[in-house]
């Protein structure tokens, strides 16, 4: 940007009348290529003319992004709908995202008008998110809450932080359901419940209180090292991805109102895991 010929270096720098302002604007990215609909399997947990709840396995991306470009949720929820009919008024909005090795359930709205309703459900904090997290550690208390605000991390634009002050208003509830005991001691199973929504929100703040989930690369700790049973230390220090799971959700239905309360299974990779601390599986 230049004012009279000058280049503007100060955000500070004022106009005056009859100043010419040039501004050089860089070329427009490429365009971006259409998303292809995938015939790829789903685990539906819950479908109607409105509204789909699918159990998404770990290591599917929910949306194309760089890196990749196809074989995710998206395409195969494109897939899918080609049976739903209804023209633009019917198709997959999602509303809400899970990180690529989160697994769990995941709600498609199938409707604009679904789809509204979600988001108001959202904003409202009416919709209820629990997630079962396996963690390194023990809680100070049975049940306790996180308050603290996420924001980017300013050192790795790819992680989040917290801080009592800086970024975005987030709120985690947690209850210890079961940890281990005795060689096997180390490990916990949480149940955490989303008050709000932010990016990777569980996984920072589980962190922020020195309980990294169990192969969390990204906000994670070698703990496993610490652990006395040696079978144990190698089932944590190969778990390839986040023990997060989305459990559970309860909800009135976005469109008809009708109470809804949904639950994906434990996945297996989990399950063993738990069975190594010497744990058993929710129910």
């Amino acid at each position: 940007m230049r004012v009279g010929g000058t280049p503007v270096t100060r955000v500070s720098a004022r106009t005056r009348t009859g100043d010419e302002v040039e501004v050089v604007l860089p070329p427009p990215p490429p365009p971006r290529p259409d998303i292809v609909a995938q015939e790829i399997p789903l685990s539906v947990v819950y479908e109607d003319d409105d509204l789909l709840v699918v159990d998404k396995p770990p290591g599917l991306v929910v949306h194309p992004a760089a890196g990749h470009h196809d074989g995710t949720l998206v395409n195969a929820l494109l897939w899918r709908s080609k049976e739903w009919g209804g023209g633009d008024a019917t198709r997959p909005g999602l509303v809400h995202r899970l990180d690529k090795d989160t697994s769990g359930l995941l709600m498609v709205a199938r409707t604009d008008a679904a789809h509204a309703g979600l988001a108001r459900a959202l904003k409202a904090r009416s919709l209820t998110k629990e997630y079962l997290a396996v963690v390194y550690g023990r809680t100070p208390v049975q049940k306790g809450k996180i308050d603290l605000r996420v924001l980017r991390d300013p050192l790795d634009r790819k992680r989040m932080t917290t801080s009592r002050t800086e970024g975005r208003e987030s709120t985690t509830l947690y209850e210890r359901l079961a940890e281990s005991e005795g060689e096997k001691a180390g490990i916990s199973l949480l149940r955490c419940t989303l008050l709000t929504g932010r990016t990777h929100q569980i996984r920072v703040h589980l962190k922020s209180q020195h309980l990294p989930i169990v192969g969390d690369a990204t906000y994670g700790a070698a703990r496993w090292k610490a652990l006395g049973d040696p079978v144990l230390a190698a089932a944590c220090r190969d778990f390839p991805r986040q023990a997060l799971h989305a459990w559970r959700l309860s909800l009135s239905h976005p469109v008809t109102g009708e109470p809804l309360r949904l639950e994906a299974p434990v996945p297996a990779d989990v399950a063993a895991l738990l069975a190594a601390a010497g744990l058993g599986t929710p129910h």
